[in-house]
Order: structure tokens, then C-alpha cells, then sequence
């Protein structure tokens, strides 16, 4: 699992529109807020990421970028954003090798097997590439309200 202060892993994932997205390109320049969910479509993913895109506005104004990642793949995505009405980039992490190197992909008891899963989890970096909240295991109520209200504490 990824510290505060540590350097952010950067990595290059295809948006919905299989547009490759690489997180190197905003260092120096924006914050950037990644919030990992598990799946598309089902309830509390749907929550969340609509709940990030309402305040999409909110966080650019604090000079932030948002993705959302999940293991689906980019056509999955497309649907999801379209029929949900999400504005912001969803990033395809259909390997794993991202929600690994920020130490998402986890295993949960169900039933008396290990299975893996995304834990939902959110990471703020600052403009220099280092996080400065690493959130695991978050609730989705009212999450996106309580991210932006960290990003303006970075800025203020």
C-alpha cells in the first residue's frame, strides 16, 4: 500500500474513448485526484463516479484533474460514461498492473474463498508527483465532497 509522501506510480491506461491517458503529462502542472472503484454499473461505483463528475467543475477550479479506474475494459467504460452521463476520463486497467502498483487489487473472504477484488480507494498527488492522501477501503457517500475539500486544503 502507497504512503503519504511517497513519489505517486506513473502509468500510461486508455481512456473509454481509447485515448492513452499518461499520468506523467499533468506532473508539474496539476493535482490529480484517481479514485478506484470496483466495477461499472453496479450501484455504489455508479454513485461515486457520477458524485466525482457533478463536482468535475469544482476540482478544475482548484486547478485538479479526475480519473476514475477500474478493471473494465474501454468499451465498457464508453457505455457507462454515456448512459450515466459521467464527464470525467475513465481509465482501463483491464491487466490489474496499476491497481497493483497503488495497492488496490486485494484479496476479501467470500464464502470461505480468496477472491480479489478492487478495494475502493482514492489518491490525491500534488503538482510534484507525491501523494499527499492515500484513502483505502473509502465509503462512497459523500466521498467526492470530502476529496475536494482536501484538494482546497492543498491549495490554501
Amino acid at each position: 500500500m502507497l504512503k503519504v509522501g511517497e513519489k505517486a506510480p506513473t502509468f500510461a491506461l486508455p481512456d473509454a474513448d481509447m485515448e492513452t491517458v499518461n499520468l506523467a503529462n499533468f506532473q508539474g502542472k496539476r493535482h490529480i485526484v484517481l479514485f478506484f472503484y470496483p466495477k461499472d454499473g453496479t450501484p455504489w461505483c455508479t454513485k461515486e463516479a457520477t458524485d466525482f463528475s457533478d463536482h468535475e467543475e469544482d476540482f478544475h477550479e482548484q486547478d485538479c484533474v479526475l480519473f476514475g479506474i477500474s478493471r473494465d475494459d474501454c468499451l465498457k467504460h464508453a457505455e457507462f460514461r454515456d448512459k450515466e452521463g459521467i464527464g470525467l476520463d475513465l481509465l482501463s486497467d483491464a491487466e490489474g498492473t496499476v491497481c497493483k502498483q497503488y495497492g488496490v487489487w486485494q484479496a476479501k473472504e467470500v464464502d470461505g474463498h480468496k477472491k480479489y477484488g478492487i478495494v475502493r480507494s482514492t489518491f490525491i498527488i500534488d503538482r510534484t508527483g507525491h501523494i499527499r492522501h492515500a484513502l483505502y477501503n473509502v465509503n462512497y457517500k459523500g466521498h467526492a465532497l470530502d476529496v475536494l475539500r482536501l484538494v482546497k486544503e492543498m491549495n490554501s
